[in-house]
């Protein structure tokens, strides 16, 4: 197979396992030991022979095979795969997507009047009473403006990552900590996934 094939194939199977999974670029950058901008710049296309070593950790990551990851596609092979599974056909959740500036005064509000006021996006999977937040500024070497985040409202388990507006700065910051101080931090909810600028389909 043709080694632009291949990084085609490894670009696509990263975004579908992340998203699929329930994991974020961070998680698997954290867990895995690459660099943001090694899984950004395979991401982008910005590279065609990507370092063994590197697909052996993003394969790893997933617990899928090393070889599989840059030769099948594994949406497609999933798909065929779910459709004979009793968990095939999930539809998908509708997502309110809300800008930054406006977060705070819509967090009272619920999902269903949140859907008519505002655009929506889809999410897979198993989660309940999210909402797109559009960044407007950066999260400090997290996050750009122009990245989404799909958030469990009030939801805070210890193994997420979870979204947080500082009273004080008036800013979103990213946590993985259990206990928040409530006084200065009100948690907007569980980080399901992220969503990168220019990489939204």
């Amino acid at each position: 197979m043709h080694r632009k094939e291949r990084s085609e194939n490894l670009k696509n199977n990263i975004k579908y396992l992340i998203k699929s999974r329930g994991e974020t670029q961070l998680s698997l950058c954290n867990s895995s030991g690459l660099t943001r901008t090694t899984i950004y710049n395979i991401l982008e296309g910005k590279v065609v022979n990507v370092q063994h070593s590197t697909v052996r950790k993003i394969s790893d990551f997933f617990g899928v095979s090393y070889e599989e990851i840059e030769t099948i596609d594994f949406e497609e092979k999933e798909i065929i795969e779910s459709s004979v599974s009793p968990q095939g056909n999930m539809n998908p959740a509708a997502v309110p997507v809300i800008k930054e500036s406006l977060l705070v005064q819509n967090l009272d509000k619920r999902i269903g009047e949140l859907a008519t006021l505002y655009p929506l996006t889809y999410y897979f999977g198993t989660s309940f009473n999210l909402i797109g937040v559009l960044l407007e500024r950066e999260i400090s070497g997290m996050n750009e403006p122009g990245d989404l985040l799909i958030v469990q409202k009030g939801s805070s388990s210890n193994d997420r990552e979870k979204l947080l507006y500082d009273k004080v700065t008036k800013q979103l910051s990213i946590s993985r900590e259990g206990g928040v101080d409530a006084d200065r931090f009100c948690v907007v909810g569980d980080i399901i996934e992220e969503r990168f600028n220019g990489l939204q389909r």
